[in-house]
């Protein structure tokens, strides 16, 4: 460093003040032709054309205008970037320099109240010196000790609500034999201390890529080979547009229970370094939909709409008493394969388009089977549309055990059970088939009716204490979530005796989901229930969405999964066994679908007929 206190000296190679004269005259000679080589001069002329009165954010975006360097970040996460109040956000460190920038820029857009921790040579940028909160991230006693100050002035600022900007890794990402990955290092703890002192919610962002090969080979040789490189892999940036992708905001009381800073620091990094994949494109999710509606020459196009006509005096014939519920022009009713086949036709065109859309269906021309002609059917009606909005599909295990056997239960295509499973059940109801037309998912009030509607059927049917079936996640989720979900749920809701009488056709390997640059084990750690999964998994895939609605659905009424199994039938679609005691379910809940005074009626029966089987 130069005598000088220029910030353009942070480009230059210069002697310590007092240097021998030797020394003095060797880097004379050697500094220019080594300032081209290591990128430092055209640096330092970059830097030269920066307005010297600018505003951090528009000396950032001047900076990476003059590298021709541009962001590319999808407006729902800007979206999830709070725009008041205290908020620490974290990120991962690939490039050194070139990302700094870019998180300034953004989030000084967004606004005005941003500090970074950072290294204490970006406070002789005096652009950027007033929003620095220098720290020495060389490690060591002095560094320990230098670095209590900037703790302090983090919290102070967290305290006043504003913004804080941290690189949790200290120095730049390089290759991890741990990982056998380009990481980040090993986090600082110093991270979870503000964290959890402070009570912030936490933004994760991840910037996928990393530094050149050359970058890695000169570091593994010597830390500092890599530190004299930095300034030639900001340039290699030039005219690069590189993603950046942000996470779900973590809440304070999500981040509470964390009992130490190692571990609220390990938790934190799973969380940034799971965005790594990054969300599959809006793009590949239209096309789904568009698959489903088929093409002319298509053989396996969708059929058309039902008429109208038809199905409203199809639906104007079934007896009043099999309409379940209402609520303002939408109606559920029950009805027989036998009493709708215009109706039944339209579910089954409704079932594969819904279910294309999500990556599933049969690849047919509309999803019926054998089932359908002997289930109950619990749909969905828009009275003033005259369409169909949704459906169930309802088997009662006792009549349909009695007339086919095993084999007239659909599930019996996923599971082989033994007969015992069913004796411990008593009679039961198979759900499954189940959707909601892609323009109503909107709102969750139309499976809300939908669900009214089969509580409905359960009160006027009391003997039915079980609800069991098939509850899908997609192959519109990656197979990391798809892991994480599966591993997640079988080993902590399990249970083992049931289990035992079940057997997949297709089994699932469950296996160890690892998240790279991060310790293997940490993903089993984190996600050992189901909440802390769907937080994950929200991260993971595309517009935020956690577990699949219909497995939360089950699991609030105190489902439990069995087993899982890959059906190859229905585009390897992933379907957990899931079982529903009702009367274990929480009575708020069941009051919920059955109503008040149905679950009191529904509770006395069942404890009328435990009394009956005991006696």
């Amino acid at each position: 460093m130069s005598e000088s206190s220029s910030p353009a000296d942070l480009f230059r190679l210069a002697c310590p003040e007092g240097a021998p004269p030797l020394q003095r005259l060797l880097t004379a000679m050697a500094g220019p032709p080594l300032e081209r080589l290591l990128g430092l001069k055209r640096c330092r002329e970059i830097y030269s054309t920066l307005a010297e009165e600018a505003p951090p954010e528009e000396f950032a975006a001047g900076a990476l205008a003059a590298l021709g360097v541009t962001c590319q970040v999808d407006a729902a996460g800007l979206a999830r970037i709070p725009a008041t109040g205290s908020l620490v956000v974290i990120a991962n460190h690939p490039f050194g320099a070139v990302e700094g920038l870019m998180l300034l820029a953004m989030l000084r857009r967004i606004r005005p109240d941003v500090k970074v921790m950072a290294n204490y040579l970006l406070a002789r940028i005096p652009q950027l010196r007033d929003m620095v909160i220098a720290v020495d991230p060389f490690g060591g006693p002095r560094a320990a000790r230098s670095n209590l100050a900037p703790l302090r002035d983090s919290l102070r600022w967290l305290e006043k609500g504003g913004l804080l900007l941290v690189f949790p890794a200290g120095e730049v990402s390089h290759f991890q034999p741990s990982h056998r990955a380009v990481a980040d290092p090993a986090w600082s703890t110093t991270l979870g201390r503000i964290v959890r002192r402070s009570g912030a919610p936490v933004l994760p962002v991840f910037l996928p890529g990393r530094n050149s090969l050359l970058f890695q080979v000169a570091g593994w040789l010597h830390p500092r080979m890599r530190t004299a490189l930095l300034a030639r892999e900001l340039l290699n940036k030039r005219g690069r547009e590189l993603p950046m992708r942000i996470g779900a905001l973590l809440a304070p009381k999500q981040l509470s229970r964390f009992a130490s800073d190692q571990e609220l620091t390990d938790y934190l990094r799973l969380h940034t370094y799971l965005l790594r994949r990054g969300p599959r494109s809006l793009q590949e999710s239209a096309s789904k939909v568009e698959q489903a509606e088929g093409s002319a020459d298509d053989p396996a196009r969708v059929i058309a709409t039902q008429d109208p006509e038809l199905l409203a005096e199809e639906l104007a014939r079934l007896p009043g008493t099999q309409m379940l519920a209402e609520s303002g022009p939408m109606q559920v009713w029950q009805a027989e394969a036998t009493q709708i086949p215009y109706l039944l036709l339209e579910i089954g065109r409704l079932r594969e388009v819904t279910f294309r859309a999500v990556g599933e269906g049969t690849g047919r021309p509309f999803d019926l089977d054998r089932f359908d002609r002997h289930y109950l059917h619990i749909f969905l009606w828009h009275r003033d549309r005259r369409e169909v909005a949704g459906a169930y599909r309802l088997g009662r295990s006792d009549r349909i055990l009695a007339d086919l056997g095993k084999t007239g239960l659909y599930t019996s295509t996923l599971f082989k059970f033994r007969s015992k499973l069913f004796e411990r059940l008593g009679p039961a109801l198979e759900l499954g088939r189940s959707f909601i037309r892609c323009e109503y998912q909107r709102s969750y009030a139309p499976l809300l009716l939908l669900w009214k509607g089969i509580g409905r059927f359960v009160v006027a049917n009391p003997q039915y204490r079980t609800l069991f079936g098939p509850v899908s996640i997609s192959r519109d989720y990656s197979d990391m979530s798809r892991q994480l979900i599966a591993g997640s749920v079988r080993h902590s809701l399990q249970l083992p005796q049931l289990a035992r009488m079940v057997k997949p056709r297709v089994p699932l390997a469950i296996k160890k989901v690892r998240v790279k640059g991060c310790k293997g084990h940490l993903a089993q750690t984190f996600c050992s229930n189901i909440d802390e999964v769907a937080a994950f998994v929200a991260d993971i895939e595309i517009e935020q969405k956690g577990i699949p609605v219909l497995l939360r659905h089950y699991l609030n009424l105190g489902g439990q999964l069995l087993a899982f199994n890959v059906d190859r039938e229905f585009s390897d679609v992933l379907d957990g066994l899931i079982l529903v005691d009702l009367t274990l379910t929480e009575t708020k809940t069941l009051e919920r679908y059955l109503g008040k005074k149905g679950a009191q009626a529904y509770l006395h029966y069942q404890s009328l007929a435990g009394q009956a089987l005991c006696a």
